[in-house]
């Protein structure tokens, strides 16, 4: 976790005391469970709770203390619960095995996490449809291999990005869903010396679902997806980051970061802005997406549990959930603030001669009686002109003189293949379909 890329509210999950407060209630919740039938004297588990009535501090440094001796960190805890509460704590934990906290704790902290990253994509998705819907119907370039291809609108543009992020957040609510399960099932998964209804109660405690099957761990094909689907969301960032940079090139500059007074973009030049924002999050995107391989590696594990996933958890878990909830609240603030230019959006849709709107005349001369073929042709044969003159020349006047055009089309007619709002009949479509 590097603070630059951090916001304090996903920071506190991952931290120790949080961790060790899920610990406890996970502890305390299968006592109680346990004295229900019997296991252990009521007073037990009351003893637990009176304690965390006070809410005590949570000790870290003499936690740690503690491991630095017992090489194992849930003992550590154990035995400093049991300095605070006394001769009852010797009831805790009573047929449970380390992996039965450790796991359940990892899927509340995911949980809890997840709930976060599924607020910064509600902020998110507002931001983009906002924007939508002020450039609903502003003319643009669509650009297919970074060449001009056919007239869209920004808006467009960002409902394509609205529907890729809508689809992103129902994955991720699938995968909160997925990753929300505990275990509480002893030391090989088959309850030997502890009831499957102490697993069940503590599940209902923390809001989570019983894992039907479990080995000494929750079955890590769980994380991996959790994983997997933080990296699309990750993925998704960086492609509208990267439309935002290539739309603020120079000869381009459609669209760009805002500016702040007083800022800097260069040490050198004093005339650069730069898009740093779109720039950074395309780095963090491909941290956040790094973080996957690791999570599929985890998924093989040696029979009933190894713990060569436990290291590789300690790092993902916090460091791809705090990078995305960074990068999803830095690219709300890129889209809320983006400076967009349509007056250079409409300088660049003339800028090549009427190129554009090729593909118009070659259907009305298929339709007018011409072989596709030929029609390709002719269209190719004025089209290429009008390129090698850099856009000095009109398509639609070239046109207007090819004998093989006139032949088939009026002046009118040709014309009539330029207009640009032909291209726009069905954004209100679109836009229906992609927000209702």
């Amino acid at each position: 976790m590097i603070p630059r890329y951090s916001r304090p509210d996903m920071v506190k999950i991952w931290e120790p005391e949080n961790r060790f407060r899920i610990w406890f209630e996970i502890e305390a919740h299968a006592t109680d469970a346990l004295a229900q039938r019997g296991v252990v004297p009521a007073s037990a588990a009351q003893a637990l709770w009176k304690w965390w009535e006070t809410n005590p501090a949570i000790d870290v440094a003499a936690i740690d203390a503690i491991e630095a001796v017992t090489k194992h960190d849930v003992i550590a805890f154990l035995t400093w619960v049991a300095e605070q509460v006394g001769e009852e704590a010797r009831f805790m934990h009573q047929g449970m095995t380390s992996s039965d906290v450790l796991d359940t704790c990892l899927a509340v902290q995911l949980t809890q996490a997840t709930d976060l990253l599924l607020a910064d994509m509600d902020a998110l998705l507002a931001a983009i449809k906002t924007r939508a819907m002020e450039h609903k119907f502003t003319p643009t370039i669509g650009r297919s291999h970074g060449i001009h291809a056919e007239p869209v609108t920004f808006g467009m543009k960002l409902a394509q990005a609205y529907a890729e992020f809508a689809r992103g957040r129902e994955r991720l609510v699938a995968a909160r869903a997925e990753i929300a399960t505990c275990a509480i099932s002893g030391a090989v998964g088959t309850f030997a010396n502890i009831d499957p209804e102490v697993e069940a109660h503590v599940a209902a405690k923390l809001g989570l679902a019983v894992e039907p099957v479990s080995t000494q761990v929750i079955p890590r094909d769980r994380h991996a997806m959790y994983f997997a689907t933080l990296g699309v969301i990750a993925s998704s960032i960086e492609r509208l980051a990267t439309e935002v940079r290539h739309l603020q090139r120079t000869e381009v500059l459609e669209a760009e970061e805002y500016f702040s007074p007083g800022q800097k973009g260069s040490s050198a030049m004093p005339h650069k802005r730069n898009p740093v924002l779109t720039e950074n999050l395309t780095g963090l995107a491909r941290m956040v997406r790094g973080y996957v391989t690791p999570a599929l590696e985890n998924v093989a594990l040696w029979h009933e549990r190894d713990i060569s996933h436990s290291s590789v958890e300690r790092y993902i878990g916090p460091d791809a959930t705090i990078t995305l909830d960074f990068a999803l609240g830095r690219l709300t603030g890129v889209v809320d603030k983006l400076l967009i230019y349509p007056e250079r959006m409409q300088k660049n849709l003339d800028r090549m001669g009427g190129l554009v709107h090729s593909q118009r005349v070659l259907l009305a001369l298929t339709q007018a009686g011409i072989s596709r073929e030929d029609s390709y042709r002719i269209v190719q044969r004025n089209a290429m002109k009008v390129w090698e003159s850099d856009g000095a020349e009109s398509l639609m006047e070239l046109l207007k003189v090819d004998p093989e055009v006139t032949a088939k089309m009026t002046a009118s007619e040709i014309e009539d293949r330029f207009n640009l709002d032909y291209h726009f009949k069905h954004i209100d479509t679109i836009f229906d379909r992609v927000f209702g």
